[in-house]
């Protein structure tokens, strides 16, 4: 077998012991790999690179297409981009799969029998990190999600399913809310789901479901998500499974892949031999897998499932009385390498086989045709004064054929519905909308409503067109109007 290169990053914190443990465990079990190692991460922000990746680490991963990445750090609350995000978005990873399993009665659990999938989609929602500071006191983060993203990670879901042989896919969203986002995802899966009459569909509004989740998790199978709700919950199941130190993760594209353990960097554990590098290697697993190399796979997992019998554990899933060593990042790949061969007695052993396990990841969009008709704009203003204020004078510049329908304040309709019990705080959402929808509005007509608003001595922050489609409104209603 020629050697499959892939490209290696060591990472921050505990990333390079965690690393050089499953690198080890890869090697002993016969990886055929030519490995390309790559900086990326806070060293490379420190020389002031703010991708936190330089040019011929891009190079090294379009060349290979394959990335085993070790945790990195992003900062909180400021500093530099996600560089996480970035290697996602910009190498099309859209699927992010993270099984979650647990290993009752080796690692403590209260939910012997958990065996969950989560495929989460990886590019949009609020990770997109589209965020402003409207005023003084007013902060948005923009969550952005399209039919396109949505479709093809949830038909991923399905064909991960089929190859799995996963008998039910469950659908989270918050669609009783936000019903355009969460609502189009929703569709989709509806939509898609129809053409796989073989598999279990469902779909739990996300509060409800990640209640039932983290209670009774036997109940599901495989769990597709939008991305900030499936970030959260993969690391709930994960960690009620035995802990999210266990849990590693597949980064899937049409043409890249990257693999890595769900967890952070630890840099508060960094350097002292206690980081748990399971979650790094069965992502590794999940690496040879997608390379071809089953047969490795299958021994290095049978490998690590027998440690885990064996009591050998790091300090985060050792219990006193029922393990039976606690062992160090270094020796927990050294117990793994002497099992490589070995098969567990209790829990159930892995089989590979020889189908391909790796489901179509490169899914054709065709684009729906809708009539797409400019009715109207919401104009974000800010405003010191009453809103009846606001309102008697932008009445006066509607201008013809748009006038002003209704005010807003966070999404709460305070004009002309209002008990002026509403907080108050930051730009007002300002309707205007065609006097004859059907016909429309140009462009030049929002340009020239602006102007009529600035030269009314009104600052407006923003400016968001307002469509239907197919004569179905593009937009969401204020609460109470």
């Amino acid at each position: 077998m020629s050697k499959v290169p892939v490209t290696v990053a060591y990472g921050d914190g505990i990333g390079p012991e965690i690393m050089a443990a499953t690198l080890a465990v890869l090697g002993a079990a016969g990886a055929e790999l030519e490995l390309e190692i790559i900086e990326i991460g806070k060293e490379v922000y420190l020389r002031g690179n703010s991708s936190g990746i330089e040019a011929k680490s891009w190079e090294s991963l379009q060349r290979t297409k394959v990335f085993l990445k070790a945790p990195i750090t992003t900062p909180q609350g400021g500093g530099y981009k996600s560089l996480n995000v970035t290697v996602r978005k910009a190498l099309g990873l859209y699927a992010n799969i993270r099984p979650c399993m647990s290993y009752v009665p080796f690692v403590e659990s209260k939910h012997p029998g958990l065996d969950v999938v989560i495929v989460r989609e990886n590019e949009e929602d609020l990770y997109g990190g589209i965020e402003h500071r409207q005023s003084v006191d007013s902060f948005q983060c923009l969550k952005i999600m399209t039919r396109p993203g949505t479709e093809r990670l949830i038909r991923y879901a399905f064909e991960y399913a089929r190859s799995y042989q996963r008998k039910k896919v469950t659908c989270f969203t918050k669609d009783n809310i936000m019903k355009l986002t969460d609502g189009m995802f929703h569709r989709v899966f509806e939509e898609v789901g129809a053409q796989y009459p073989e598999i279990e569909k469902e779909h739990w509004i996300v509060d409800i479901g990640a209640a039932k989740l983290a209670d009774t998790p036997q109940i599901f199978d495989l769990v597709v998500v939008p991305n900030l709700y499936g970030d959260i919950l993969s690391d709930v199941v994960a960690q009620i499974a035995g802990s999210v130190g266990l849990a590693g993760s597949s980064n899937i594209g049409a043409r890249y892949a990257m693999f890595e353990a769900i967890h952070g960097s630890a840099p508060r554990r960094a350097g002292q031999n206690l980081a748990n590098p399971s979650g790094l290697l069965l992502a590794a697993v999940q690496m040879l897998l997608h390379i071809g190399q089953r047969g490795v796979a299958e021994r290095v997992h049978n490998a690590w499932l027998r440690t885990l019998e064996k009591g050998v554990h790091t300090y985060d899933i050792f219990r006193a009385g029922k393990s039976r060593q606690k062992v160090g990042t270094r020796e927990f790949g050294l117990a793994v390498i002497a099992n490589l061969g070995e098969v567990p007695e209790t829990l159930t052993p892995v089989q590979y086989g020889e189908d391909s396990l790796n489901p179509r990841s490169d899914f054709p969009y065709h684009r729906l045709e809708e009539k797409k008709v400019l009715v109207g704009v919401d104009v974000f203003a800010e405003f010191p004064g009453r809103v009846e204020e606001l309102a008697a004078a932008l009445r006066e510049v509607g201008g013809e054929g748009v006038a002003l329908e209704s005010i807003a304040n966070r999404g709460m309709s305070v004009w002309p519905f209002g008990l002026g019990e509403t907080l108050l705080a930051g730009p007002f959402q300002c309707r205007f909308l065609a006097k004859a929808p059907s016909l429309g509005l140009s462009q030049r007509a929002i340009v020239d409503l602006l102007g009529s608003v600035e030269a009314a001595g009104i600052e407006f922050t923003k400016a968001e067109l307002l469509y239907t489609f197919n004569g179905a409104e593009g937009f969401s209603r204020s609460q109470g109007a």
